[in-house]
C-alpha cells in the first residue's frame, strides 16, 4: 500500500490541506507540529517492528475488542511507551477482524468527527495516521492524561455499577438497558441535572450512525479540577454495523426495561428521558438537532478517508436511521 496523497486535513476533514491543519495540531497534538506518517511499519508488516508493537501490547490495560497500543508524544515524535512509561495517545490500527476491517479506522475518525464537528458532542481529540507503507490508523489523546503527565481519575460505567466477568460473567458489558446509565450518573454525579442531556444526545447519535457497540464500558466518568466528576468526552463511536451484525443497542434489554419499552424508537426515547428525568422541552429541542443535519453529514462522508463504497453503506445506514427517528 502507498502512502495516500492528502486533500483534506487527516484530523478535522478540512479541505486543502497535505498534512494536519493547525487547528487538528492544537487538538490532538499539544499544538506541536507531528507528521500524518509515522517512522515504522504497521503491525503484522514487518517482523521488526511486530516485535515491537507485540510487547506494547502486552502492556496495554485498555479493554476493548481493537488492538490498541500506548503511544507518547515527545517533543514532535509518536513512539510506543516503554515499560513504566505512561502514554499520551491511543493508536488503533486495522485490527485482524471483522468485515471491511481496513475501513474501520477512516470510520470511527469520521464518526467522531461528525459527533464534535456537527452535532456539538464533547468527543476525545482524535485524527487519522499513517504507516510507513500508506496503512492507516486511528489514533486518540487520552483525556485522563493532562497536558503537564498527571492522571485525572476516570472511571468507566462497568466499574461504577461494580460488573466484571466475575459478577455478571464474559457477558458483563452488555447486560441491561440504557436507563441503567442514568441511574448510575445520578448515584454518582452532583451535576447530574447538567450531564444527563449529554448521555441522552450520545445515545440519540449511536442510534443514528448504528453504533451497536456503545456497552457499559464505553461511558466514563472523569475528574474535574475540582475534583468532582462529569461524564467523560465520547469515544468509541462508530458505524459498527458497517462491520459486524449487532442489534440497534449493544445492551441487552435496548434502551429501556421491557416493561417500558413500548412505540416506536422516538417515543422510546422520549420515554427514556422521561425517566432519567429529563424535561420535555430539552428532550424536544435534542431531538431537533439530531434530525436537522443531511446536509452536514453528506459533506462529512464525503471528504472522510473511507473508500467509495463505504462512503455509499455509511450515508445510507445514516439515512435510514434519520427516516425510523423522525417517525412519531
Amino acid at each position: 500500500m502507498n502512502l495516500p496523497e492528502l486533500t483534506h486535513c487527516p484530523g478535522t476533514l478540512a479541505e486543502g490541506f497535505s498534512t494536519y491543519s493547525k487547528t487538528c495540531l492544537n487538538r490532538v497534538f499539544y499544538g506541536k507540529k507531528v507528521h500524518h506518517v509515522l517512522p515504522y511499519d504497521s503491525p503484522a508488516f514487518n517482523p521488526a517492528t511486530d516485535e515491537l508493537f507485540e510487547e506494547n501490547r502486552t502492556r496495554m490495560s485498555i479493554s476493548g475488542v481493537q488492538e490498541k497500543f500506548s503511544v507518547v508524544l515527545e517533543k514532535n515524535k509518536l513512539r510506543l511507551t516503554h515499560e513504566g512509561e505512561r502514554g499520551t495517545h491511543i493508536l488503533k490500527p486495522i485490527p485482524g477482524a471483522g468485515k471491511k476491517s481496513a475501513q474501520m479506522p477512516a470510520n470511527e475518525h469520521l464518526t467522531m468527527q461528525i459527533a464534535r464537528q456537527v452535532f456539538g458532542l464533547e468527543t476525545a481529540e482524535n485524527a487519522l495516521i499513517f504507516f510507513k507503507n500508506g496503512t492507516p490508523a486511528y489514533i486518540t489523546r487520552r483525556f485522563d492524561i493532562r497536558q503537564d503527565g498527571t492522571k485525572a481519575g476516570q472511571e468507566d460505567f462497568a466499574s461504577l455499577a461494580g460488573r466484571t466477568p466475575q459478577t455478571y460473567g464474559a457477558h458483563y458489558k452488555y447486560a441491561g438497558n440504557c436507563l441503567e446509565l442514568f441511574q448510575l450518573m445520578q448515584a454518582y454525579l452532583p451535576a447530574y441535572k447538567a450531564e444527563a442531556p449529554k448521555l441522552l444526545k450520545i445515545l440519540l447519535f449511536n442510534y443514528l450512525f448504528s453504533n451497536g457497540d456503545a456497552h457499559f464500558k464505553n461511558f466514563s466518568v472523569l475528574e474535574t479540577p475540582m475534583g468532582d466528576y462529569r461524564l467523560s468526552p465520547a469515544y468509541d463511536l462508530l458505524n459498527s454495523r458497517i462491520h459486524t451484525t449487532d442489534k440497534d443497542f449493544a445492551l441487552d434489554d435496548g434502551l429501556l426495561p421491557r416493561n417500558l419499552a413500548q412505540g416506536k424508537i422516538r417515543q422510546q426515547f422520549a420515554t427514556l428521558a422521561v425517566q432519567a428525568g429529563i424535561g420535555e422541552t430539552t428532550f424536544n429541542t435534542l431531538l431537533t438537532t439530531m434530525l436537522s443535519q443531511p446536509e452536514a453529514v453528506e459533506k462529512m462522508v464525503a471528504a472522510s478517508f473511507l473508500n467509495e463504497a463505504t462512503k455509499r453503506n455509511y450515508w445510507q445506514a445514516y439515512q435510514g436511521r434519520l427516516k425510523q427517528l423522525g417517525k412519531e
